[in-house]
């Protein structure tokens, strides 16, 4: 049965009209999702629904001249788990509106159970850049998917098939910030992997044959960016860490157990390598 998202609050006409909807998804076109920023939060501002060091809620501003909020407007702000899932995470007055900068706001503790827990269906549509809308536009498109029984940790371990990782999420896997499965999975398994440089499309190959497994070795590129190859080191050189952190993504092509034989692995290596022609369109140089 579907529950309709204001069973759940019990906003009063007065209130909806004096209310807006956050439905956060990107920091910029190539930023990444607020839900991993979220995610990267402490649990106590997880659970009060305000974060002071990676905020993802109640940006004041759409551009530099139109404010998203208005004093004394109730903000309820969502990240999406998903095109049309949305975990809440926080709701608050709004209390000041400085230029460009987040809101001074008073966050509404009668709300505080559902941070983090209560997940909406809502299809946002096709409204580009846009995130802040007045809730009564959405509100009767709402809907209640899943009150969680504690706060959301993020995904769970989904198969070695599905792995494909943004930097920053991956190092937030490899310190035990988020997601614990996934950490668990990957120093269970040797394997070939890709890393793609979004900005320019190359691609690297590599293998990963250690005692740890994949964890091991992507953990060699989070503490060194380049993990000690030729061609990405070059690049570490020019471009330096906010370069690997903003456009490179790690992907598991092919898994094998901790005590598969390194000769064979190396041999998938070499096999990837000559399909996707990465010595001489990409970073390998081998």
């Amino acid at each position: 049965m579907t529950i309709a998202l204001n069973k759940i609050f019990n906003l009063t006409e007065t209130e909806i009209k004096n209310s807006k909807i956050e439905l956060n998804m990107k920091a910029g076109k190539d930023g990444e999702s607020f839900l991993d920023r979220w995610l990267r939060r402490s649990e106590i501002e997880k659970t009060t629904g305000y974060g002071k060091e990676w905020d993802c809620s109640f940006w004041g501003w759409y551009g530099r001249s139109r404010p998203n909020f208005h004093k004394g407007n109730w903000v309820f702000s969502f990240a999406r788990l998903s095109s049309d899932e949305w975990l809440f995470i926080s709701a608050a007055e709004i209390i000041e509106v400085p230029n460009n900068a987040w809101a001074k706001v008073a966050i509404l503790e009668k709300f505080s159970p559902f941070f983090g827990r209560l997940i909406m269906q809502c299809n946002k549509g096709n409204k580009f850049s846009l995130y802040t809308f007045k809730l009564s536009t959405f509100l009767d498109k709402c809907s209640v998917k899943a009150i969680l029984p504690g706060v959301y940790t993020g995904e769970e371990f989904e198969g070695y098939d599905k792995v494909h990782l943004p930097y920053q999420k991956l190092e937030d896997i490899l310190n035990r910030k988020i997601m614990p499965t996934y950490y668990e999975a990957l120093r269970k398994i040797t394997g070939i992997y890709c890393l793609t440089d979004k900005k320019t499309g190359k691609l690297y190959i590599g293998s990963a044959t250690g005692e740890d497994g994949v964890a091991q070795r992507w953990g060699n590129y989070i503490d060194s960016k380049h993990g000690g190859n030729i061609e990405l080191k070059k690049l570490y050189d020019e471009k330096k860490d906010i370069y690997f952190k903003k456009y490179f993504t790690f992907t598991l092509l092919e898994y094998f157990g901790l005590h598969y034989d390194p000769e064979k692995i190396k041999i998938r290596e070499n096999y990837w390598k000559n399909c996707l022609n990465t010595r001489a369109k990409g970073y390998n140089d081998n």
